[in-house]
This record gives structure tokens, C-alpha cells and sequence, in this order.
């Protein structure tokens, strides 16, 4: 059986760990590990052998975090999903475009990618990687809302000044008259 090391969350090498050892160890799909054998280090989803850590189904992982933690360790670990921002990204994307046809509402796309990220990663454990989508979802759907705030003031302002301008060629008419 292979001994695998693998790289934690502060870059720090860890190992040897087999198989088993490896199921209570914070090894994720990304976490990058090495074994004798392997020209380099690949990421732990990339090995055949260690695709059974992660293609368990929700419950065994829930079953299995429980069995081999005390519940309030199971609990402590598991930190509050950050927040989706999908209902806003979709809002700020979709309504400048159909109410005043902002095509640059339309970046708001990006927002809506990493809005639908957060809850499958947070689900996976990769609670970092969910937390920066949900924090990329924000900044998208922030930039989004201002670009939108930005073209319904242009418009308007652009109305205004059409407005004004029809008024003075109006009056000028009327001076010819």
C-alpha cells in the first residue's frame, strides 16, 4: 500500500500517510500530495487511488465525520456558509438589461458564476475556495450594481439635455417668427 505526504493549508508538508491514515487528515480534492513512484506532486483528486476520500456521498461523510470525531469537534470544524449572493447577482445583472438595455449590466454574468459556486464548495468542505466565490460574488455584484447605477444616471441626464435642447431650438423658432 502506498504512504502518501501532502501539502496543508499553510504549505507545510505532511506525511507519510496510507490510505486510512489519510481519511482524518484535512485533505481535500485540491490539496496537492506525492507518493514513491510519482514524477511530482498532483493534486489528491487526480490519483485513481484517492478518489474514494472524496467521491463519497454526503451522508457517508456525514457518518463518517461523526464516528470518528466527538460531536462538538464535528461541529466546531464545520464553519457558517457564507452568504450565495445569487438572488442580487441575478437582480443587478438581468433587470438594467431589460429595463433600460445596459449591455454592461451583462457583467454582472460573473457574479452569477460565483454565486453558484458557494454552496457546492462549501457542501465538497472546501470551505476556503466557498468563501472566495462568495467574496468574488460580492465584488461582481457590487461593480454590477454601480455600472447600473452609473447608466440610468447617464440616461437621464441624456434626457434632460435632449429635453433642453428641443427647448432652445423651440425658442429660437419662435424668435424667427
Amino acid at each position: 500500500m502506498n504512504r502518501y505526504f501532502y501539502i496543508d493549508s499553510e504549505e507545510v508538508q505532511k506525511g507519510t500517510f496510507t490510505l486510512d491514515d489519510l481519511r482524518n487528515e484535512p485533505v481535500r480534492r485540491d490539496t496537492m500530495v506525492w507518493t514513491q513512484g510519482m514524477p511530482e506532486w498532483q493534486r489528491a483528486y487526480d490519483v485513481v487511488e484517492l478518489q474514494p476520500l472524496f467521491d463519497m456521498s454526503t451522508n457517508a461523510q456525514k457518518q463518517f465525520s461523526e464516528t470518528t470525531l466527538p460531536p462538538q469537534v464535528a461541529e466546531q470544524s464545520i464553519p457558517a456558509m457564507p452568504k450565495s449572493w445569487m438572488v442580487e447577482s441575478i437582480l443587478v445583472t438581468i433587470l438594467p438589461f431589460v429595463l433600460c438595455g445596459n449591455v454592461l449590466s451583462l457583467i454582472g454574468i460573473a457574479a452569477i458564476v460565483n454565486a453558484s459556486k458557494v454552496e457546492s464548495l462549501f457542501n465538497s468542505g472546501m470551505y476556503a475556495q466557498s468563501t472566495e466565490a462568495s467574496n468574488n460574488a460580492a465584488r461582481w455584484t457590487k461593480i454590477t450594481f454601480w455600472i447600473a447605477i452609473g447608466a440610468i444616471l447617464l440616461a437621464i441626464i441624456a434626457i434632460i439635455a435632449f429635453v433642453v435642447f428641443f427647448r432652445s431650438l423651440a425658442g429660437i423658432g419662435e424668435a424667427f417668427m
